[in-house]
């Protein structure tokens, strides 16, 4: 395939979602594949709905996942600008060539008559589209109204009789009734474009070469192929995506069905402690094929493996159960330092400061025990606070009496101690008495060193007890032993507690 040029287009009016960023992908990973060109054009002409935070948070959102423009609103370009509000006078006059070449007509209906026009089709079920009452006005009088200052917008003529056939990539061939599309407006009566107007003159202008976007456009799908051959230009290749479905496979996906440890917004996910290679591959599995799909691929193999050809226009469940896989295998590859260091804003967000050295000694301990980077918190915070004081309750364990807990607690602390500094370092110098003294008690590993964790770290749940009791250090170690002895010699005798 020769280069491409694709383009991105977003409407900064919310959070950026994984469909966007889907839709980026695919348009990323072809440009790179054909060494063609990414552009990233913001699509801003809705004025009551987009912000600049919406707009910074899409462009946050594209880097953060490693998806970077060759041409855009902030590197420039060929084509610039790239937002389209400040290209007004460029829709403008094309809108002005269609009404010359009697492809669309200027309309002075006001708003009050289009509501009752609208309520009136409604009450009769009849299609609702524009009655064309303007359509049938002599041009030369819609052109002296308008010089007037007389307001108005302007609509696509909509050939009334025939058939329009349009090709997606995906869907083949597409005919629909030419009398079921509606004469939709393609410029406000402030002067500003529609997408069906500007996106089309902006694909042509730009070169764009395939258009990437979700399926619901197939709804002005032949509307918007009726305005490029108004022109008389020639279509990109059309690519209308899948959309998301619920995780039950029910439904189409949406903000209301995620819980407070999902996202379906890219910064959200982010948050959450999921790697952009994570999602990166999660996002582009969802609708597409690349090979097995329990492989994590890095971003070259993505490059390499993307073909239209396996793209499928059916609904795609959005599941999160894949999500949290693809990150613990990320997670699993990445090298402790770099773990150690895309974990540190987390820990920081939580209120601690972890050291540098600490962190990467813990980083290996907690690798291949955690799902998401936020996990680390839960997980291995406890290394960055004062030692815990557990009452006597959360240390004892199953099957265990307070007075047992203390036999085993003295008989683990006199083990440990019988090791010297310089072995201390060594998980496996402090594991070996450990193990034989379970066996002396009668005791299950399970109950001893659970013990020995909630006493150590203040927790039931922490990363390996030995490698943790390493980082803790020897003299720590053994001081939260002897607190943790104390607290259970302070309590009464009880029965053994079901935990």
């Amino acid at each position: 395939m020769k280069p491409v040029r694709v383009r991105m287009a977003p409407s900064p009016t919310g959070h950026f979602h994984i469909g966007g960023a889907r839709t980026a992908m695919y348009n990323f990973l072809l440009a790179r594949q054909t060494g063609g060109q990414f552009i990233l054009r913001i699509e801003d002409t809705d004025r009551k709905r987009n912000t600049p935070e919406a707009q910074a948070e899409l462009m946050e959102a594209l880097h953060w996942l490693g998806l970077q423009w060759d041409e855009g609103p902030d590197v420039g370009g060929p084509h610039a600008p790239y937002t389209q509000t400040a290209r007004k006078d460029i829709y403008l006059a094309h809108a002005q060539q269609l009404i010359a070449s009697g492809h669309a007509y200027r309309c002075f209906c006001a708003p009050e008559r289009l509501q009752r026009m609208r309520a009136e089709q409604l009450r009769s079920r009849a299609p609702l589209q524009y009655d064309g009452l303007c359509r049938r006005l002599d041009p030369a009088e819609a052109t002296a109204r308008a010089a007037a200052g007389e307001p108005h917008t302007i609509r696509f003529m909509t050939p009334d009789t025939g058939t329009t056939t349009v090709h997606d990539y995906l869907r083949g061939d597409i005919t629909v009734e030419n009398r079921n599309i509606d004469d939709y407006i393609l410029v406000k009566s402030d002067g500003f474009a529609l997408y069906h107007l500007a996106a089309m003159v902006d694909d042509h202008l730009m070169g764009i070469s395939h258009v990437f976007r979700s399926s619901e456009w197939l709804g002005t799908f032949p509307l918007h192929a009726l305005i490029i051959r108004a022109f008389g230009w020639q279509e990109p290749v059309w690519v209308h995506l899948s959309v998301f479905l619920k995780p039950t496979g029910k439904g189409k996906m949406s903000k209301r069905d995620v819980t407070s440890e999902q996202s379906i917004f890219v910064l959200g996910l982010r948050d959450l402690g999921y790697l952009p290679e994570a999602v990166n591959n999660w996002i582009a599995l969802m609708g597409a094929s690349f090979g097995p799909e329990e492989t994590p691929l890095t971003m070259d193999e993505l490059i390499e493996r993307f073909s239209l050809d396996h793209l499928t226009p059916a609904a795609a469940r959005v599941n999160f159960e894949k999500l949290d896989h693809f990150n613990g295998l990320y997670l699993r590859k990445l090298s402790p330092p770099d773990l150690a260091q895309r974990v540190r804003p987390f820990f920081e967000r939580a209120g601690l400061a972890p050291d540098e050295d600490l962190l990467r000694r813990i980083a290996p301990i907690i690798q291949e025990r955690i799902v998401t980077l936020d996990d680390a918190i839960d997980m291995a915070g406890f290394f960055f606070r004062p030692a815990s004081r557990p009452p006597a309750a959360e240390l004892l364990q199953k099957g265990m009496t307070a007075a047992q807990s203390v036999v085993a607690l003295e008989q683990a602390r006199a083990a440990l101690a019988a090791v010297s500094e310089a072995e201390f370092g060594d998980h496996a110098a402090l594991e070996a008495p450990l193990r034989a003294l379970v066996e002396r008690l009668g005791l299950k590993a399970g109950q001893v060193f659970g013990l020995l964790r909630v006493a150590v770290t203040g927790q039931r749940v922490s990363p390996p007890l030995f490698e943790t009791m390493v980082i803790v250090g020897r003299e720590q170690t053994l001081a939260r032993l002897h607190w943790a002895e104390g607290q259970l010699r302070a309590a009464a005798v009880q029965p053994a507690i079901d935990t």
